[in-house]
């Protein structure tokens, strides 16, 4: 399952909402692997911050989650704000992890540049 951030925490807003909170939180328990793209782009709120100790708790040990970030992992715990749930959170994240930290500029940047290349290419203008 594959979620960016905010739309999985929108989702988890709306099913509390709707009574269904349990529910989702027992279909994401049960996937064998977690993608949330997009971590840290934008604060997380008090409610936020338990959803996702919620889910790591669910899945830690059982189920594979990966966060996709932008915001280095030294900032993860400044990020999350209150103290004791980042403790657990980022405990939750780190432990055992296996991190993957990619450098130089991003793939769409690359991918743009090279399509504008081929657009200014003198065989473009022939065709």
């Amino acid at each position: 399952m594959y979620r960016r951030a905010p739309r999985l925490f929108d989702e988890l807003t709306l099913a509390r909402a709707e009574g269904s909170y349990g529910r989702l939180l027992s279909k994401i328990a049960r996937i064998d692997v977690l993608v949330i793209d997009d971590w840290g782009l934008s604060p997380i709120d008090s409610v936020q911050r338990r959803d996702l100790l919620e889910i790591l708790e669910d899945r830690y040990g059982h189920r594979s989650t990966i966060l996709a970030s932008q915001l280095p992992v030294d900032r993860w715990h400044e990020h999350v704000g209150d103290a004791t749930i980042a403790d657990a959170v980022c405990d939750h994240l780190l432990h055992n992890a296996i991190p993957i930290v990619l450098r130089g500029e991003s793939r769409r940047k690359l991918a743009a540049r090279s399509e504008a290349k081929r657009e200014r290419s003198p065989a473009s203008e022939e065709s």
